[in-house]
């Protein structure tokens, strides 16, 4: 496990001084249900402070960064930034999800791949670098690996929305997203759904969830439109 934590605080670029602490971070609720490791022996802890830290430097970073936006415009924005499945992403980057100690049950039915595991450790994580390494090493990480890409990340969020509108100035149709197929078993699926509009396929996507696979058929589409308007 030490070799582990190591290859981590590398990806991170952090060290920590507490070991243990990482180790919280990084321990399910099912792992410490398994071996009996006490009520307090997981990371759900670290979790509620991580995400109080995340709001609070992506607050103040989005306020910082963008001047001309409203109370509301903010708002919604960084609820793009921290929400469940953006977060499972930048978790995802720094593969957090090989590091996760989790449950037998857990295991077999596919949690290490479930955003809501990923995404809460990644909330955990923050919570430990801030634990161990207080306010200025915690703001760092959040730049580092949430506070990137975000015209993008605010773009997949509200995609479904924001592709309607652009529709809209010129038709009065609604997009429709159609599933087209399911693969796997219950426990970890992926849906296949193709957004419709006048009758065409605009944009296809997949994900976990049928809502997860609607947003990237319309970011799909998005990027389509707006390639075929720069032409």
């Amino acid at each position: 496990m030490k070799k582990n934590l190591e290859e981590l605080e590398g990806k991170i670029g952090y060290s920590f001084i507490d070991r243990d602490i990482l180790e919280l971070a990084l321990t399910h609720s099912s792992y410490a249900n398994d071996f009996k490791l006490g009520k307090f022996k997981h990371n759900e802890r670290l979790e509620f402070l991580g995400d109080a830290v995340l709001e609070l430097f992506s607050s103040e970073f989005l306020f910082e960064e963008y001047r001309n936006k409203t109370e509301g415009e903010l708002t919604r924005l960084r609820a793009s930034i921290v929400c469940e499945p953006t977060l499972a992403e930048c978790a995802r980057d720094i593969e957090l999800e090989k590091y996760l100690k989790l449950g037998r049950g857990e295991e077999i039915t596919g949690g290490r791949k479930r955003d809501s595991i990923i995404s809460d450790a990644f909330e955990a994580l923050i919570g430990a670098v801030y634990l161990d390494g207080g306010f200025a090493n915690a703001k760092e990480f959040v730049r580092k690996f949430v506070m990137r890409d975000i015209e993008n990340k605010h773009l997949f969020y509200d995609s479904k929305t924001i592709l309607q509108e652009m529709l809209q100035k010129a038709f009065k149709e609604r997009v429709e997203y159609v599933l087209t197929g399911e693969e796997g078993p219950d426990h970890d699926k992926e849906f296949k759904v193709n957004a419709i509009f006048d009758g065409k396929i605009i944009g296809s996507g997949k994900g976990r969830t049928k809502k997860r696979a609607e947003q990237q058929a319309a970011y799909e589409a998005i990027l389509k439109l707006r390639e075929q308007g720069e032409r």
